[in-house]
């Protein structure tokens, strides 16, 4: 409170200075003077001369402190002229900036008051413009003159800084008095005025661990080897303070968060001096084994930790790894392991940093040892073969039961179980092999042809007896050995001809072999001809011994009309042991050739119809067959008169003859068609055959209830009843038949396309057409037509 009330008590005696020196500057006339604005000199009366006056008007500027709070406006200063009498003529105008705002004057005493708290900061100076006129006239007394009211500062505005906050980085380790970083704060007051701006920095929170340098606010180490694994952020509070420090003075503050960067100044260090590990003999290389870890305090690279096996009998079982995520070393394995040749094994694993920084060297050495000890598990492991594959040799053709070879598995556990196999019958689907179960021998079940199949690809599983889950499996490829069982035989299916008037010793043909066995068993073939035929008067056979043979004529002159096909035997034998052959015979065919030997006609008939018959022969030949062709047509036209009278075409008979002129064919629903083949011999059923000579007198009437209902859906039994009445009828007539007319089943779109009861009802249709349509339609005619035609055919 004291300090409080001195301070008070001193901005009061400088605003009160300052208020008396303003006003006394104000009010004081300057030496300096201006002539009139009314001229030099004035005439007054004829002869009269009146000298210039001098009169004053000239101030630099006047001076107001800010920040005054006082109960009356604030007097600025005074303006006056020389001319001013006092008795209110002149006026007093004053213009600029601020004028009648915050600067205002009194017309007639020229005083100016200050009528707002002015700020310096806000704004330093006011140019502002004064004028005496005269007060009735307006008329200007003295010239416009400037001045300028300036504010004068007081220490009101505290120091601010640029940031509030301020974060810096310091690597950790530095020496004392290391530069962390610059704060800088600023003061609005006047610099040129007073100490209100002079600022002085301090450390208010910090030590001992940093200081800042007064006058530049420059933050440095206080202390050495500040470690960043102890304490790596640190809080320091700055104050800036005016008026150089001084009681008094205003301050402000502001924060800074320093951080210590990491440097490499520890080394790896494993917690453990022995890892203990373990790993199953079934484990496939690449597959971990576990993992060991060095701690290192230092961050980044610089905790950065490579791993590597320097010694131990497990070097080349075993390889390490370094996982940069977690900085752990993982060891792996690298071949396959075998609990029944080694157990354990020793590895000696070191880490050392990957970046070293060379100013901390003395405090190394940056890597550290560990032993790691792995343990080999048994595993219960599945039989293995002796060796990856198998192939054998079988010859084709061997007997059931022929032993192909051996395959052999062991348990590599140290229990040594049993071992059982088996085929696995996907490949072998014809079963072409079995395997005896204990001992492993592989025999064939049926004989081998190689000319089938020349390789068999099986594949044979090993069991453990009392562990089924326990299996191998090993291929097994058995090449079937040729055995020479198949003759040659032509190539293919030779056809030669021979011309006419061939050549003695003439070529015209070569033939050539294939054999299915192997080329072993048939490096070359021999071509013969059989013993019998040996001295063939018409062909010979040459053997070009390149698989080939030539057939050549033996004697010339060939004659189609005594023959004109020779059928030549041809003996093919092959190389193998025992040789085989084969008798193939070649079709020679005489043709007729022209002088250059092209082929002209091989047709016998031909060449004996154009060498004994003439064209008047055959035309009359031709003749003869014409003939005989229409007497057969005319005696089957007579047959067919003879028998159209023996029909009577009643209208009461038109139910017992129904004809069938076009088989509709079944309907969307024809499932229930009527064989048509108990219809074929009615009249044989029951040993009765009918007269066919006359004509029955009188109609046989069916018996009652027989007949199905119009409307009935049941064609078999429709069918079945006609078939019954034809057959107990004896005076049925031949031509007394029942056709039948495809079902077209229920429910057709089409509807029924039957015309049977269109003789008996009335219908629209006009049959009359059927009478122009010919002979072949007369039946229909008189079935269909009008009763007019009835009755006049009756």
């Amino acid at each position: 409170p004291k300090m409080k009330e001195d301070n008070c008590l001193h901005a009061a005696l400088i605003c009160l200075g300052m208020l008396c020196y303003s006003h006394a500057l104000g009010t004081e006339k300057l030496s300096h003077s201006r002539p009139s604005l009314h001229g030099h000199h004035e005439k007054g009366k004829e002869g009269q001369v009146l000298h210039r006056s001098k009169r004053g008007w000239v101030w630099n500027q006047f001076f107001v402190i800010e920040e005054y709070t006082g109960p009356d406006p604030v007097l600025v200063g005074r303006l006056h002229s020389d001319i001013d009498s006092g008795d209110g003529n002149i006026k007093y105008i004053l213009s600029g900036e601020g004028a009648g705002i915050i600067f205002v004057i009194d017309d007639k005493s020229g005083n100016i008051h200050a009528t707002k708290t002015l700020d310096r900061e806000e704004r330093a100076q006011y140019t502002l413009t004064a004028q005496a006129v005269d007060r009735n006239t307006n008329r200007p007394l003295e010239p416009p003159s400037e001045f300028i009211v300036k504010v004068q500062d007081i220490n009101d505005n505290p120091p601010e800084f640029l940031h509030e906050n301020y974060h810096a980085n310091v690597p950790e380790r530095s020496n004392v008095g290391t530069s962390v970083i610059q704060v800088t704060a600023s003061d609005a007051d006047d610099p040129t005025y007073g100490n209100s701006a002079k600022l002085v920095y301090s450390i208010l929170e910090g030590q001992p661990y940093f200081s800042v340098e007064a006058q530049t606010g420059i933050i440095r180490t206080a202390l050495p080897n500040m470690d960043r694994e102890a304490k790596e952020e640190y809080h320091v509070v700055i104050q800036a303070k005016d008026m150089g420090g001084h009681m008094g003075g205003l301050s402000g503050t502001t924060k800074v968060t320093i951080t210590l960067t990491d440097v490499n100044d520890n080394p790896p260090k494993f917690p453990q001096s022995v890892y203990q590990m373990s790993v199953s003999e079934a484990a496939v290389p690449g597959e971990e084994v576990g993992r060991v870890k060095a701690k290192d305090p230092d961050i980044g690279e610089n905790g950065l930790v490579a791993y590597s096996i320097i010694d131990g009998d497990g070097m080349d079982m075993f390889e390490i790894t370094t996982d940069y995520e977690t900085q752990e070393g993982v060891v792996k394995l690298k071949k396959t392991l075998d609990y029944e040749t080694k157990k354990s094994y020793s590895l000696k694993v070191e880490a050392a940093n990957v970046h070293i920084d060379p100013k901390f060297i003395s405090n190394g050495p940056f890597k550290d040892t560990v032993t790691v000890k792995i343990a080999v598990e048994d595993a219960d492991e599945p039989p293995v073969f002796l060796k990856p594959s198998y192939i054998f040799e079988v010859l084709e053709n061997a007997a059931s039961g022929t032993v192909v070879g051996k395959v052999h598995a062991k348990d590599p556990d140290a229990a040594n179980s049993a071992i059982r196999y088996s085929i696995d019958r996907h490949t072998d689907l014809e079963r072409y092999f079995v395997i005896n179960a204990e001992d492993g021998n592989i025999k064939t079940v049926k004989a081998l042809d190689r000319e089938e199949i020349a390789w068999h690809n099986i594949s044979v599983f090993a069991v453990e007896v009392h562990k089924q889950h326990q299996e191998a499996k090993v291929p097994v490829a058995i090449k079937v050995i040729d055995v020479n069982d198949n003759a040659p035989k032509f190539a293919a299916a030779y056809e030669a001809f021979v011309c006419e008037n061939a050549r003695s010793n003439q070529q015209f043909i070569t033939i050539s072999a294939d054999d299915k066995d192997d080329s072993a068993n048939g490096p070359r073939f021999i071509f013969s001809l059989p013993p019998e035929i040996i001295h063939n008067p018409n062909f010979t056979l040459r053997d070009n011994r390149d698989n080939t043979a030539s057939v050549l004529v033996r004697r010339e002159g060939f004659s189609r009309q005594k023959q004109d096909l020779y059928l030549l035997p041809i003996v093919i034998s092959d190389g193998g042991l025992p040789p085989l052959s084969s008798t193939n015979t070649l079709t020679v065919r005489v043709c007729g050739c022209d002088g250059g030997g092209s082929l002209l006609s091989c047709n016998a008939e031909a060449y004996v119809l154009n060498a004994g018959l003439s064209t008047g022969a055959l035309i009359a030949i031709l003749a003869c067959i014409v003939i005989l062709l229409v007497i057969v047509v005319l005696f089957v036209t007579l047959k067919r008169q003879k028998k159209e009278p023996l029909i009577v075409f009643e209208e009461e008979d038109v139910r017992e003859n129904i004809i069938t002129y076009d088989d509709e064919g079944g309907g969307e629903e024809d499932t229930e068609a009527f064989d048509i083949a108990t219809l074929q011999n009615p009249d044989g059923i029951n040993g009765f055959i009918p007269r066919k000579d006359i004509k029955p007198e009188y109609q046989y009437m069916p018996r009652p209830g027989l007949r199905p209902a119009p409307n009935s859906v049941d064609v078999d039994d429709f069918i079945n009843t006609r078939i019954q009445e034809a057959d107990n009828d004896p005076t049925a007539p031949p031509y007394d038949s029942i056709q039948i007319y495809g079902y077209e089943g229920r429910g057709s779109v089409a509807g029924s396309l039957s015309s049977l009861e269109s003789a008996t009802t009335d219908s629209d249709l006009d049959y009359d057409y059927l009478q122009n349509w010919g002979p072949r339609f007369k039946k229909l005619a008189d079935l269909y037509g009008s009763k007019d035609t009835f009755d006049d055919d009756s």
